[in-house]
């Protein structure tokens, strides 16, 4: 209670202009914010993009952009500091992500895969484009977001195999390699997998779909 009480001090510290209380405050969510970014992030991912980056940009962007904090409890606070780093999370892997198009296609068009995998995951691989207008970061932003908050819904084997194939671009036999399965259970994952995203993302909000 004691420690809860003084996190309350430091959110209402931070929001009446205190940065002493601010750095503290966050200081108190660091191991919040790692363990989320290391779950938004696959394990291949994370060695390009160090999760402990993704949260000092979070921490920075909470200094400068407080003001838009409406709450006063630190559940709010907490809440509002997930949204931030979700949103550099997907930033990142949307960056990464289009720096690989390229030779994600040529993988993806050098190989002939499954029917199961061409037919159900077109659209996943047809990412929005490199424009860089602010309205275009922020569709490509909030596509990711939805797309990471979908895949946590899935079984984990389902949102894993979809991960390696479609946001890392690993190739079937490197994905059955991986996961211990066979050539049909990694389809059966794929399939059943994006079937449930295509249920879960909004249509007319992604354009993903």
């Amino acid at each position: 209670m004691e420690r809860s009480e003084s996190t309350t001090h430091l959110v209402i510290a931070s929001k009446e202009g205190n940065n002493e209380a601010l750095g503290l405050l966050l200081e108190r969510y660091r191991g919040y914010l790692l363990m989320l970014a290391h779950r938004f992030l696959s394990e291949r991912l994370r060695r390009r993009i160090d999760p402990a980056d993704i949260v000092q940009l979070t921490f920075l962007e909470a200094k400068r952009d407080l003001a838009s904090f409406r709450g006063s409890s630190p559940a709010e606070f907490a809440a509002w500091l997930r949204g931030v780093l979700k949103n550099n999370v997907a930033s990142a892997v949307t960056r990464h992500v289009t720096t690989q198009k390229r030779s994600l296609k040529r993988e993806v068009d050098a190989n002939q895969p499954s029917p199961n995998d061409s037919a159900g995951g077109a659209w996943i691989q047809q990412l929005p484009g490199s424009t860089t207008s602010p309205s275009g970061v922020a569709i490509r932003t909030e596509a990711t977001v939805a797309l990471l908050e979908a895949l946590h819904q899935l079984p984990e084997t389902q949102a894993e195999a979809i991960r390696l194939r479609y946001m890392e671009g690993l190739p079937l036999s490197e994905i059955v390699e991986r996961m211990g399965k066979s050539d049909t259970a990694v389809a059966g994952l794929l399939k059943r997998g994006l079937q449930k995203l295509r249920t879960i993302l909004d249509h007319d909000m992604s354009p993903w779909l």
